[in-house]
């Protein structure tokens, strides 16, 4: 889907294509059906026109009776041909839309939500697609139901030149000065006058477009970034109000809502000027240009006025089936900006996903498990950031770490701790090195900003698992043990007092939440990376109190700003080792154990 036809074509060439080509087909035999009915239609409204013109004739008997069938059948026609084809199509074309949009939006969240957490990956990348969010809800519900309109126009088009031809054709007479043309003079001439008009004008109406074109890029991006921040600023509203912080975001929304009131502005121009193209275009379609070809044979006796008025509506039905280009331009230009955002957007997900060698070069990490008796070993990293990718800023040549030790990383600010904690577990998309887990050790990466995600509380504790995976008893343990029993009762709500719980839970009942679900899945290895940063120290303690507990011979791999890792309440060290940064280079000592040195205890307060 890295391509404009690639992109078209990939729902008719999936899983489901059974699906889409059985609403496809159902759409072009409406179609067809809907190119026959013009037809239909055209010739009578010429029988009703010829029989209102006859009706003073002597010869004619019963001129209302004539008048009111003929009219009766137009009407029949035109209900058929609205509502049996033409309605019964949007209703089909509307459900292909639905299932199309929905398979794509399926497979861009599949391939953002990937085990590589590749939705993590493509923003922190060099070049970061913009509004990702409206990428996959606007511009892929745009792209594809141009797609379609599209699909539906040209072949509307095929089929009115087929059928309406056709009886152009068969109703054709000579033409004073065309003799050499012989009885297909009046078609000739009703051919010609839309191979004039109509390629013309679209060419007129094609230059509009491209200016449309690129002014709906704009206004989308604009939007996006409008809408983006607001979003960005809902969340960070306690830090702007604390900060007092209010007129200087309102002149952010203001400079970023101006960008959107003149890329609108400019469009509103465009887009009025051509809605007055099409209207003064539609008008001498059907009033002017509809009744010349078959002037000169009505002029010259060589046809009936019934003919004339029967070719006149033949060749305005024709017109305004190839002027579906003109009608729809705007949607077609919508349709070209559209695609171009969700090409964008599986590009820059490809490129996470498959990475090009050449602009990767030497962006290798490698992961695997061993035995658990190997524990944790790394080998040969180097960690780089992205504006600086040939000289890595941290380096550990060779380290194991066994299990049951708890390793302490020390260092200064930006030496790389957090970026080492996100190396070892996929988080860090710059350098290179190998990475063994022990087996079947269910790690797990708790971090220090802590956004919950809108489910029930029992299945932010079951996380990664699905709450049906666990009994709500061991749910209720793991949230009691740490220290969040009186929310064992709402457990199975999504919010409380109509908010959710990101919104409704502190920073360090957050962070109480994240202990609960490494009490329930007793990971093999754990990472705390400032993990109990919104704690109070005698809840730190707690803290690692209760993983000590709960995960007995667990791999634990912690960054704090304290200067010293903490004690138990007892005295006793929790970490057995110290891993310190210091110029770039990791070195791992083992910590001296409570009874080689003697410990201050740690008196908890009553």
């Amino acid at each position: 889907m890295r391509s404009f036809w690639g992109l078209l074509r990939a729902y008719w060439t999936s899983d489901r294509w059974a699906e889409a080509w059985l609403l496809t087909g159902a759409i072009a035999l409406l179609t067809a059906a809907a190119s026959k009915a013009s037809v239909w239609i055209a010739v009578a409204a010429g029988e009703l026109l010829n029989s209102i013109v006859a009706i003073r004739e002597p010869f004619v008997p019963d001129p209302g009776r004539a008048i009111l069938m003929n009219a009766g059948l137009l009407v029949l026609l035109a209900i058929m041909k609205e509502v049996g084809f033409v309605g019964l199509r949007h209703l089909i074309s509307t459900t292909l839309h639905r299932k199309w949009r929905g398979w794509l939006n399926d497979c861009f969240n599949s391939a953002l939500l990937d085990s590589g957490h590749t939705h993590y990956h493509l923003q922190q990348g060099g070049v970061t697609p913009d509004n990702i969010d409206q990428r996959v809800h606007e511009s892929i519900k745009a792209m594809t139901g141009g797609a379609i309109g599209l699909a539906m126009g040209i072949l509307g088009v095929v089929m009115s030149i087929l059928f309406v031809g056709q009886k152009l054709v068969e109703m054709s007479s000579e033409v004073t000065g065309l003799e050499f043309l012989g009885s297909y003079g009046s078609a000739a001439l009703a051919f010609l006058a839309i191979a004039i008009y109509v390629p013309a004008s679209t060419w007129a109406a094609m230059r509009i477009g491209r200016v449309l074109e690129k002014l709906t890029l704009e206004m989308q991006k604009s939007e996006g970034s409008y809408r983006s921040e607001l979003t960005t600023f809902l969340r960070r509203s306690f830090q702007v109000a604390a900060s007092a912080g209010e007129s200087v975001q309102k002149s952010i929304n203001g400079k970023l809502y101006s960008e959107v009131d003149d890329s609108w502005a400019r469009f509103n121009r465009y887009d009025a000027g051509y809605m007055s193209f099409t209207a003064v275009y539609g008008f001498l379609s059907n009033r002017i240009v509809a009744y010349m070809p078959g002037l000169l044979p009505y002029m010259s006796n060589a046809v009936s006025l019934k003919s004339y008025i029967t070719g006149a509506e033949l060749v305005g039905s024709m017109i305004n089936e190839c002027s579906w280009f003109i009608q729809v331009m705007p949607a077609i230009a919508n349709l070209k900006a559209n695609a171009q955002r969700v090409i964008g957007l599986a590009q820059a997900i490809e490129e996470v996903v498959r990475p090009d060698e050449s602009a990767e070069a030497g962006n290798d990490f490698q992961y695997s498990q061993q035995h658990e008796l190997f524990g944790l070993s790394l080998r040969d990293v180097e960690l780089r950031h992205a504006d600086n990718a040939d000289i890595p800023f941290l380096k550990i040549d060779h380290l194991r770490i066994r299990a049951g030790d708890w390793v302490y990383l020390k260092g200064e600010s930006g030496s790389g701790k957090t970026c080492l904690l996100k190396a070892m577990n996929g988080l860090w998309p710059y350098g290179r090195g190998k990475f063994a887990l022990p087996e079947n050790s269910n790690p797990i990466y708790a971090a220090q900003d802590v956004k919950l995600q809108p489910v029930s509380l029992k299945q932010l504790v079951c996380l990664p698992a699905h709450e049906e995976a666990y009994e709500d008893r061991l749910v209720a343990a793991a949230l009691h043990n740490a220290g969040l029993g009186d929310l064992i009762e709402f457990m199975g709500q999504e919010e409380r007092h109509g908010s959710s719980w990101d919104q409704l839970l502190s920073g360090g009942q957050k962070q109480k939440l994240v202990l609960a679900r490494i009490l329930l899945h007793k990971p093999g290895v754990l990472f705390l990376d400032e993990a109990t940063g919104a704690l109070d120290p005698l809840s730190k303690i707690e803290f690692h109190e209760s993983i000590h507990r709960h995960c007995r011979g667990a791999i634990v791999i912690s960054v704090m700003h304290e200067k010293e890792p903490p004690l138990s309440n007892s005295g006793r060290p929790f970490y057995t080792h110290v891993l310190e940064i210091k110029d770039g280079r990791g070195e791992l000592q083992k910590l001296p154990t409570f009874e080689d040195a003697e410990f201050t205890p740690i008196i908890a307060a009553e």
